[in-house]
């Protein structure tokens, strides 16, 4: 089969050599032509355009004779030797000319053969021609031998001449003209020829030529490309494997050096003898030649319960496997914990052998201990925490009691005692003085009410349960702002209009009462702001005031102090609504204390 492909291969490049140095032979063939044609033409074409202006020239120099033979005649009254000479020169030319234009010249490259009408008016010509040529040469004669008076016959003949001999020269360069321009046409005629067999010729090569030999290269670099493909993986996979056999090698000795130096391994017997000890584990367990002799329990440990426990699970699982953690006594009686795993391997048929591998686990369990007495620890700190926490809420709890009992004492209480001991004083006969008690008892009767709205208000806001949040820490701003004299602002920037579960909104608005009671209490601000915005998972509330700020760091530490408890009772409440809350302060600038509640 590769035989045949490689001479089918041959005799495709023989035929794509063939074609291809026929298609430019015929295309270097067409253009040698068509460039021979366009040079002929073109030396025709300069030919042409000589004559015509030595045939336009000869008009010029018959004019030249005359005039100078005018000059000669009537101008001048002694011919001099120089004017002569002169008119014989142009007078020579002209005749050299006019032989050049009517029988050919080698070296202007004036063509022998003309067309019958350029001969005709040519033996038309000739007469006229040499009838100029002659009386000229006679009146140059007569000039040179003192005859002037002879002369005034031959100009005349010369002036009746000269108008026929421009009117036929007229019609030479016009007949020039028109050939020359035949020429040009019939050229341009060729060309086109050309340019289109050439054409013809580059379309036939592409159908019957390229794109046949495309497709055939085409399909031969497809072969080649594939055979390249299949040799590169056939070397590849070669090269891999020859790298696989020489990495297995390597990876043999460095396993098993690794397994020597770095793993806690053996091999036993079913029965629980050694048949093989790594280096290490040897260290690990004090294993030498002398050591031999005993069984794996009893080398791993001097403590007989765990040898027996040992010797147990061998017998148990030294089919089915066994992984787990013991705790071994070396000869040092050093407690030693392994995290070991016994796995049965069949070496040959009905032999059977059980690889120990094991870790090292001593220190993870003393970090097991020391993280259990550390979070024993923590416990023991939280709960003496929470018992700090749960004395300042009840003294809390206490002192709230007790300034609402004394609110109501000195302030509702005296102003109660006040309107009955008002009320027992009107007398109904005194009418007047009877009129300003009841004024003066109305008014006492709206501060009671006021003294009985703050205090409940303190308790719980009637806001809170009819409105919401929003409504209610609008209320707490204002009326705090009027009860401190302080600007105290509330935004709800989101527009925010939800109701949230009961719990969640009473420890909202606890939050930020304490939030704001605290920057009136110890910062000692004039303005404090509380913003409210939503997303679509969380409700913020930010707290800003322009107080004198705190060194966070340092009261956090301060857990006793009055201000750290404040930021411990706010995270406690905060983590029973699932929130979050953080503080920023700059001493001398402010605070700011954010509120992050999932809704």
């Amino acid at each position: 089969m590769k035989k045949n492909n490689q001479e089918e291969d041959k005799i495709t490049f023989k035929n794509l050599r063939r074609l291809y140095f026929f298609a430019l032979l015929t295309i270097a063939v067409t253009i040698i032509v068509s460039q021979i044609l366009v040079q002929y033409n073109l030396n025709q074409q300069l030919s042409d355009s000589k004559i015509i202006n030595f045939s336009g020239k000869q008009r010029m120099l018959s004019q030249k004779i005359v005039k100078e033979v005018l000059i000669l005649h009537y101008v001048s009254d002694t011919a001099s030797s120089k004017q002569i000479s002169h008119l014989k020169g142009v007078l020579s030319l002209w005749k050299k000319n006019q032989n050049a234009l009517e029988n050919g010249n080698d070296s202007l490259a004036f063509p022998k053969e003309k067309s019958e009408t350029l001969h005709k008016l040519y033996l038309e010509i000739n007469p006229i021609f040499n009838k100029i040529a002659q009386t000229t040469d006679s009146f140059l004669l007569n000039l040179e031998q003192k005859k002037s008076t002879e002369n005034q016959k031959l100009v005349q003949i010369i002036l009746e001449n000269e108008g026929f001999f421009l009117s036929k020269m007229n019609q030479i360069v016009t007949q020039y003209d028109l050939e020359a321009h035949e020429k040009v046409t019939e050229q341009r005629k060729i060309e086109y020829w050309i340019f289109g067999f050439t054409l013809l010729i580059l379309l036939l090569e592409f159908f019957f030529i390229f794109k046949p030999t495309n497709k055939k290269i085409e399909r031969l670099i497809t072969r080649l490309l594939s055979s390249e493909k299949k040799a590169l993986k056939l070397a590849y996979d070669t090269e891999i494997i020859s790298e696989i056999k020489e990495n297995s090698v390597k990876e043999l000795k460095s396993l098993n050096y690794a397994m020597e130096n770095t793993l806690l391994y053996c091999r036993i017997a079913p029965d629980g003898s050694i048949i093989h000890i790594g280096e290490k584990f040897a260290k690990l367990i004090n294993y030498t030649k002398f050591s031999s002799n005993k069984k794996f329990s009893e080398v791993l440990t001097t403590d007989e319960k765990e040898q027996l426990n040992i010797d147990r699970i061998i017998f148990e699982k030294h089919r089915s496997g066994w992984q787990g953690e013991i705790k071994i006594i070396n000869k040092e009686s050093q407690t030693i914990w392994l995290d070991l795993s016994m796995v049965p391997v069949t070496i040959k048929k009905e032999e059977l052998e059980l690889l120990i591998v094991c870790f090292n686990i001593t220190e993870r369990k003393k970090a097991q201990r020391e993280v259990e007495r550390l979070n024993i620890e923590n416990s023991t700190e939280k709960i003496n925490q929470q018992k700090i926490i749960s004395s300042k809420i009840v003294e809390n709890q206490e002192n709230e009691q007790n300034r609402i009992a004394k609110e109501i004492h000195d302030g509702i209480g005296q102003m109660l005692t006040g309107l009955k001991f008002s009320l027992e004083s009107i007398n109904l006969d005194d009418k007047e003085k009877a009129a300003q008690k009841i004024e003066y008892l109305k008014k006492l009767s709206l501060d009671i009410i006021k003294g009985v709205r703050t205090a409940t208000f303190n308790l719980m806001p009637p806001e809170l349960s009819d409105h919401g949040i929003v409504s209610s820490l609008a209320k707490l701003t204002q009326e705090l702002s009027k009860l401190t004299g302080k600007e105290i602002l509330f935004y709800n920037k989101t527009d925010f209009n939800q109701r949230l579960d009961s719990l969640i909104e009473i420890n909202i608005y606890r939050l930020t009462q304490e939030a704001i009671n605290n920057a009136i209490k110890y910062a000692e601000s004039s303005h404090i702001i509380v913003q409210l915005s939503h997303s679509g998972t969380l409700l913020s509330i930010i707290v800003d005031d322009n107080g004198k700020g705190f060194d966070i760091n340092a009261v956090d530490k301060k857990r006793n102090s009055e201000s750290g408890m404040g930021m411990l009772f706010m995270k406690e409440r905060i983590q029973y609504i699932n929130g979050r809350v953080f503080f920023k302060s700059i001493p001398g600038e402010g605070t700011r204390i954010t509120f992050n509640i999932p809704i």
